[in-house]
Order: structure tokens, then C-alpha cells, then sequence
């Protein structure tokens, strides 16, 4: 039974057990361009190239650059997007596998997009699959099938404007330009061809800056280009989409028809608000051309439209928040690129011009004065005529403690003084009042103990913080000011700055010479219980995301007050199709914008109050606004005028003083410390040519942050140290820093070195 020629006893009638072997067919390469040139779906930095694979003949019709294929690549099956295709291959070709299948009928990313992507993903230190994730939504396979339809002409799209939005774009343009001095070069570059870039500073009034966007629109779609705007929220989303309804325009949707396909003129990109389906569908209709204009939040930014097309941004100051994965791209920037690579025109509109767009358009209207960068250049400034701003917007008074001594008001200090009270009360008896307060939570930040101002770092004038206990000694007396609360103490060795971590000892304000710090905490809860107690019998109203009723999206013109946090303000209910306005609105607790600690915070601030006093009803109508409390001179008079170059002029001249964006690039490298170490070391700037810039140090930190919020990113707390740099550089070496990040992540990916390792350029906040 153990011999070599033993064989397995079998009963009659029972088949051999030997298994079949079935013969593959061949497989015969492609005839012209066999080589695809495949992005996988995968984020690892050292993987961010293209990987050749082989194609089928049977394959070579459908496997055209663009569509979305599967593969099989290290033992796992994965889709990727044919980048290209070609004759020849560096790859041995032993090695090379044949694809396996394709998923789309037809190309997914267009030959457009593809080079957008590529020159994003370069210009943020990424890689093409980082922004592919981003871009395209998840694949949804019966939408295919419904886009075949679309594209075989069943079901069509609007070929033809009706002469109602004619006359609306008609409309539109002849407001605008009695509204603003350069209205015929911005309507020239929207109907014309080649690269332009505005920077568009909108009227105040109640949703006046989406008649205007409208029009925008209106003009580039009907001179048969497309076009796209990315806006705040979904609230501002909602607010566009009802004005270009009033316009004539329709949203993507469910035709009447009996085949129950989809028309529209415009749609709405939104990965949060809609479903994997709509999302799917929206982008395949634009991809397709069935739909020309896209709105939407950050993620419309990558709509695929094809061709010269308008691209435009409102309030690009909340856009500086960047995309929350890598390689966290600025939606202003990915904007501005793709308008020049498309030669469209590129518009970002806000009510405060943010730092970035003072610096593009400064030069007095001389392009060579600003430096050209993958993201950022010269624009144009259209400004609103003085006496229509004028006229559009409320009168604005700052009730300071000087104007409240010139007043005799007898309340100086209190929160709201009786000047206040008698000015919201009279408004009351005509309509709603708004009353802007900070948002929910408690902040702490230092502040001189005599004259209040903000804490700075005398090496890089960054926020300074604590870190350690302060001495039993000096324990401060807590003392209720303005519903913060405050405290005042001596310096203590735990002090240093947020910025750059260095500690700082002997501190001395450099306004009033005083060397005691202030410790200030400040917070809006409680605040609707307060003001119950000075307007007795008013319906109150809070809207704001961490209270019971949440966000209040409308309320009625009838007289109530209206609490609300930055963000959150309600709209007022509209009546025969003009939206309804605030009789006044008043800023709260304005001191306590001189404690913010970001690198944005004034303009933050303003922005802030200019979306609530955009609300007012204007001075010709009674409408008037409330600035109480202390704050920043400039913020007060740039808020009052209704002029924000004043205070985006100060910001970038203080900037280029102190070496910060826009003045310079920067970036942030954050991570395990030998990691950001040894990062900076390989680019160059801790020993390198990039050490100094303009006689400034090119790095500014590192300084301790604190663990990530996910568990699964968190280290051992005995073996974490999490750090965080800036590196500067001047803006014409922006484009090499973002390679030479992505080089160094790179390496330490592959090389599966220890340790969290990240980047970002362009960012918002230092620390």
C-alpha cells in the first residue's frame, strides 16, 4: 500500500476524479497603442505615478483614455482611470498584466480634466489620485445607462435661452453697471476669449450679491460658455439657486416627459447634501455637456466643464479652509488655475476683500508688479461707485466708550447700553432686529492687563499662549467684564507663542509699556435671557447650531429680535418677490475680535459683521447698525464705510513687515518630530538655499500640537511627539516647495519610516 505504484480504489460506475483543466483563451494585445496608462485608486504619496497594463483587442474600442477601468495590482483588484495610452512600455513585459475590465461606457474624466488634475495635484504637492477622489463622485452603474441615452439625443438638454432671460441678463447688466466703475471690462472679458481675473467687491443689501453673480452667469452662459460658482454653505447655495430661478433658469431634474429623463440649466454639486446617485448624475451631466453651469460648496470646484468658462468664488475668506484631505487644496487657487488653463475668467466676489486678493491687485493696474504663481496673479479690481454704496447701506455708528461719553450715555460698560436699547427699540416697533453675538464656546487668549490689546510675540508677532501653571502668588481675582471673563496676573515662565514656540519672558506691551498679562475667556451662551430682561415682552429668537433649535433659516418681517451666531443669521421672509431686510442690526461683544488668534482673525471679524449688516435695510429706509464695544479702529472704519481696502490694505502692508502669506509662501509640515526634521532638512531650508528669505528666517517653529482627533491616527503618549513648522519661501519658489514636500512624504512613505508625516500649502492659520 506504500509503494510507488499504489493506486486509489475506485467502485464501478464512478467517474476518474482527475479535475479538467479548461484551456485559457489567448489574449492578443491591442493592435495600435496596447499600453494603458493607469491612475489606480490609490493615496499612498510614493504610488502617485501612472502603472502600465496591457489590452485586449476586444478591449481597444471601449478602453479609450478617460474611462474608468479594474486591474489587478499587488495581489488586490482595484479601478483606476486610463490616463493615457501608448505604443511602448519601460515596463519588462513579463510583468505587464492585461486589464481586466471596463467599467464606463464612455470617458469619465475628459482629457481637460485630466490635465486640471494633473496641474492641481502639482501646484498643492499631491498626487493625481489624491484629486481624483476628490473630483469624481463614486461610480453608479445604472446612471451610465441613463447618460447613454442623454448623449444618444433622447433625452436633450436646453439648446436655446428664451428671450425672458435675455431680458433678465439685460436687466442685470445695466444694475450692475450703474453700480460699479468697471462693469464694461468685466462684461468684455465674460463674452470675450482669454484668461482674466477680477476681484469683485459686492454691494451691501439683502442678497444683493446674487443678483449680481446672476448676472454673471447669464452673460457667460448665453455667450455659449460655462460656467461655475462655488459658494460658503448650502445656505448660500440655496439663496443663488432661488434667484436663478426668478431669472428663468431651471434646476437639473425629472422632466414631465413620459420617458422621465432629466433637463435643466443648471446644477448643484454638493458631496454632503446629495445622494451618490444625484451626485453621480449631476457630474456625468456636466461631463457630457448636457449642463453648462454648476453651483455648489468646495466640491463644485472641480466640476468638469470643458472649454474657456467662468470661474467664480464668493467670499473666498471662508475658502482659504482648503479641502480637509490631502492635499488640501484651496478652492480659490484650484479656481483661479483652471480659469487660466482654460482661458475663462476667474471672479471672486465677497463682501471683504480677503489679504490675497488686496496683494493680486495691487501694482495700480500693472500685472508685472505681482508675482505669478500656479495659483495666484494680478486681477483686476471692480469697485462699487462711493455714493451707491452710500445709498445701499445702513447707517453704521460704533458705540465705543468715546462715543458713548460724547453721548452722556449714563451705561458706559454695560453690554448693551441705553443708547442701544432706545435705537433697537424704536426699529422694533417697524420690523425684526438682529443681534450678532460670537459663536457658542469658550476661547482663552492673553491680552495686556491695561490697555487690552492682544498679546503678541516680539520675534514674529504671533499669539501668545499658556502653557504652564502660573504661580500660586499671583493668582489672579477673577472678575466678570462684558460677559467674558477676565483676569489679570504677572508673567509666568509658561508663556510662549502660538507661531513660532518660542518662550517669552519679560513681556512688555508695546503700546503702553505695561508687563502684566490678562487672562480673558469669552462666550455667547446665556445671552437670549439677558436681553429678555431689556425688551420685555418681544418674541426672541436664537438661531445657532449648538442650541436646541438649531439653525432658523426664515423668520417673518413682524417685530421680534433675532439672536444669532456668525453663520446662522436668519432671512428675513420675502414679499412679492423682494427679499425682506432687518430694520437694524447690532454687533455684540465687539472686543472681543481683538482676542482672536488667527492669522485671518480681523478680516474674519469683518466679514462676520458685514454678512449681518448686509441684512439692513439701507439708510434711505431707516435702517441702522450697531457696532458695541471695543475694537480695532481699522475694522470699525473699514465696517462703517463700507470699505474693506482699508483694512485689506493694512493687513498685506504688515505682512510683507512680518514675512507672512501672502507676502511670502508658506506652508505647514506637521507630524512626529524626527520626521518634520528630517523633512525640513531634505528641502532645504534648515541648512539649505532656502534657509532665509529676505534676511527672515525660513522656519518658523516647530512647536508641540496636540494628538489627532481620530483614535486610529493616534500614537503611544510615551512615544508621541507631535510637532508643527511653517516654512516661508518667496512666491516665485512656491511651485518647487510643493515638489520638493511631495518628494520628501514621498520618501518617507516608501521607505516606511516611523511616524505621522504631512503637509499643506497655502494655509489658513499658522498654528
Amino acid at each position: 500500500m506504500t509503494s510507488e505504484h499504489a493506486e486509489q480504489l475506485t467502485l464501478d460506475g464512478f467517474a476518474d476524479p482527475k479535475r479538467r483543466r479548461h484551456a485559457q483563451k489567448a489574449k492578443i494585445p491591442a493592435v495600435e497603442n496596447p499600453i494603458a496608462q493607469v491612475v489606480l485608486d490609490v493615496q499612498a504619496t510614493h504610488l502617485g505615478r501612472t502603472f502600465d497594463y496591457l489590452i485586449e483587442e476586444s478591449q481597444s474600442e471601449a478602453a479609450q483614455p478617460g474611462v474608468m477601468v479594474r486591474v489587478r495590482f499587488g495581489g488586490q483588484r482595484l479601478d483606476g482611470i486610463i490616463w493615457n495610452r501608448a505604443a511602448h512600455s519601460e515596463t519588462p513585459s513579463s510583468s505587464l498584466r492585461y486589464l481586466e475590465r471596463v467599467l464606463t461606457p464612455s470617458a469619465l474624466v475628459s482629457a481637460a480634466m485630466r490635465r486640471d488634475i494633473t496641474l492641481i495635484a502639482d501646484a498643492y504637492g499631491g498626487t493625481r489620485a489624491n484629486i481624483l477622489r476628490l473630483a469624481v463622485p463614486a461610480r453608479v452603474a445604472r446612471i451610465d445607462k441613463e447618460q447613454q441615452l442623454a448623449e444618444s439625443g433622447v433625452w436633450q438638454g436646453r439648446t436655446r435661452f428664451s428671450e425672458a432671460q435675455e431680458r433678465a441678463r439685460d436687466t442685470g447688466f445695466a444694475r450692475f453697471r450703474q453700480s460699479y466703475d468697471g462693469a464694461e471690462r468685466l462684461r468684455s472679458a465674460l463674452t470675450g476669449s482669454g484668461f482674466a481675473s477680477f476681484v469683485v467687491d459686492a454691494l451691501p443689501g439683502a442678497l444683493c450679491w446674487t443678483r449680481d453673480v446672476a448676472w454673471m452667469m447669464l452673460e457667460t452662459m448665453l455667450a455659449g460658455k460655462s460656467a461655475v460658482v462655488v459658494l460658503p454653505t448650502a445656505r448660500e447655495v440655496g439663496d443663488l439657486e432661488q434667484t436663478l430661478s426668478s431669472c428663468g433658469l431651471r434646476r437639473f431634474a425629472p422632466d414631465q416627459a413620459a420617458h422621465g429623463g432629466y433637463r435643466g440649466d443648471f446644477v448643484v454639486l454638493d458631496a454632503g447634501a446629495l445622494p451618490p446617485a444625484e451626485r453621480y448624475r449631476a457630474y456625468r451631466a456636466v461631463s457630457s455637456g448636457q449642463v453648462r453651469c454648476v453651483i455648489g460648496v468646495r466640491s463644485a470646484m472641480y466640476a468638469p466643464v470643458e472649454g474657456p468658462a467662468l470661474f467664480m468664488i464668493v467670499d473666498d475668506l471662508a475658502y482659504q479652509n482648503m479641502d480637509g484631505f490631502m492635499p488640501y487644496p484651496n478652492a480659490r487657487g484650484v479656481l483661479r488655475l483652471r480659469a487660466k488653463t482654460h482661458g475663462g475668467v476667474f471672479v471672486s466676489i465677497a463682501n471683504v476683500r480677503s489679504p490675497i486678493s488686496q496683494w493680486e491687485t495691487n501694482g495700480d493696474g500693472d500685472p508685472s508688479v505681482v508675482r505669478e504663481t500656479p495659483v495666484s496673479g494680478f486681477s483686476s479690481p471692480i469697485r462699487p461707485l462711493p455714493a451707491v454704496v452710500k445709498e445701499h447701506s445702513p447707517w453704521i455708528r460704533w458705540l465705543n466708550r468715546d462715543e458713548l461719553a460724547r453721548l452722556a450715555d449714563p451705561s458706559i460698560g454695560a453690554r448693551v447700553p441705553h443708547t442701544a436699547v432706545r435705537i433697537l427699540s424704536a426699529a422694533l416697533s417697524s420690523g425684526p432686529v438682529l443681534l450678532s453675538i460670537p459663536a457658542d464656546g469658550i476661547t482663552e487668549s492673553l491680552s495686556c492687563g491695561h490697555c487690552h490689546r492682544q498679546a503678541r510675540c516680539p520675534r514674529c508677532t504671533g499669539p501668545l499662549e499658556r502653557v504652564a501653571e502660573w504661580h500660586a502668588s499671583d493668582r489672579p481675582t477673577v472678575g466678570n467684564t462684558h460677559s467674558g471673563m477676565a483676569s489679570t496676573t504677572r508673567q509666568s515662565a509658561g508663556v510662549r507663542c502660538r507661531w513660532c514656540g518660542a518662550a517669552v519672558v519679560n513681556w512688555t506691551c508695546p503700546s503702553c509699556g505695561n508687563d502684566r498679562l490678562r487672562v480673558v475667556r469669552v462666550g455667547a451662551a446665556g445671552t437670549s435671557q439677558e436681553l429678555a430682561g431689556l425688551f420685555r415682552g418681544v418674541p426672541i429668537v436664537v438661531s445657532s447650531r449648538s442650541q436646541p433649535r438649531g439653525v432658523v433659516e426664515t423668520v417673518a418681517g413682524t417685530p421680534q429680535i433675532v439672536i444669532a451666531t456668525p453663520g446662522c443669521e436668519p432671512r428675513v421672509a420675502s414679499s412679492d418677490g423682494v427679499p425682506g431686510e432687518y430694520r437694524a442690526v447690532a454687533i455684540l461683544d465687539a472686543w472681543n475680535s481683538l482676542y482672536a488668534p488667527g492669522v485671518d482673525a480681523r478680516c474674519d471679524v469683518l466679514a462676520a459683521w458685514m454678512r449681518s449688516m448686509a441684512l439692513c435695510a439701507p439708510r434711505s429706509r431707516g435702517g441702522q447698525g450697531l457696532l458695541i464695544g471695543e475694537t480695532d479702529p481699522v475694522i470699525a472704519r473699514s465696517l462703517m464705510l463700507w470699505n474693506t481696502t482699508l483694512l485689506a490694505s493694512k493687513e498685506v502692508e504688515e505682512r510683507v513687515e512680518t514675512g507672512l502669506p501672502p507676502a511670502y509662501a508658506a506652508a505647514c509640515v506637521w507630524g512626529r518630530r524626527d520626521a518634520v526634521m528630517n523633512t525640513l532638512s531634505a528641502i532645504g531650508v534648515l541648512s539649505g538655499d532656502w534657509s532665509s528669505v529676505d534676511d527672515l528666517p525660513a522656519v518658523l517653529g516647530p512647536v508641540p500640537i496636540p494628538q489627532p482627533a481620530t483614535i486610529s491616527e493616534r500614537e503611544l503618549a510615551s512615544t508621541a511627539d507631535r510637532v508643527k513648522a511653517v516654512v516661508r519661501v518667496s512666491q516665485s519658489h512656491r511651485a518647487e516647495l510643493a515638489i520638493r514636500l511631495r518628494n520628501a512624504v514621498a520618501k518617507h512613505v516608501a521607505t516606511r519610516e516611523a511616524g505621522e508625516l504631512r503637509f499643506r500649502l497655502d494655509p489658513k492659520d499658522l498654528i
